[in-house]
């Protein structure tokens, strides 16, 4: 098992799979809450079941999980938003907890959006933030998922602000296209190392 479990969070556009995906090339495992959550949608039948009747058989197509239907939905209606986080979170979480008992690594990132939202920030050792400005992260997300500048806008609404987000993390990794990145995960990835094996020593 890993000694150290760091979390890494930011906003929709922030460039935080971009530093999770560095992580990784530095050997270190990475668990990506977002692409797990999908993954349990589509292959756990009582969430799915759960799923089809808070928002109808729309929500899955040909057996897979109609992202832009449900993502029309509950970025709409915040009270569908969670009712959604409310069915899925507890899967996600549960399937973090068993994966980072398999890891044996100096230590493991969890990726997710949505730590704080959810709470469920409790039992990580460190939180780094990804912070870019914002007119970046809207464009970002405009040419990555195709949306219009409003349909953006639409979805940051429902995380926290991210200055605040920046403010509860321990670190924070700027991801402003002046700053380089790899410098930046490079020193933290150091420290934990570093502290890793201080614990392992006691």
């Amino acid at each position: 098992m890993a000694s150290l479990r760091i979390g890494l969070t930011g906003g929709i556009g922030s460039g935080k799979t971009v530093v999770a995906h560095i992580f990784t090339v530095l050997g270190i495992p990475v668990f990506n809450a977002d692409t797990a959550a999908k993954q349990i949608m589509e292959t756990d039948t009582g969430l799915r079941t759960e799923l089809i009747k808070n928002f109808g058989p729309d929500t899955f197509k040909d057996g897979r999980l109609n992202r832009k239907y449900l993502g029309d939905i509950v970025f709409k209606d915040s009270y569908k938003l969670e009712v959604l986080n409310a069915l899925v979170h507890p899967y996600t979480i549960a399937a973090a907890e068993e994966w980072v008992l398999k890891q044996h690594a100096p230590y493991t990132v969890k990726e997710a959006a949505l730590f704080f939202e959810a709470g469920s920030a409790i039992g990580f050792d460190y939180m780094i933030g990804v912070f870019s400005p914002q007119h970046m992260r809207i464009k970002r997300v405009m040419d990555r998922d195709h949306l219009t500048r409003d349909e953006v806008k639409a979805k940051m609404q429902h995380q926290i602000q991210e200055e605040i987000k920046m403010r509860l993390c321990d670190f924070v990794i700027i991801n402003d296209e002046q700053q380089l990145l790899i410098p930046q995960v490079l020193k933290l990835h150091e420290r934990f190392l570093a502290e890793s094996k201080e614990s392992d020593i006691q």
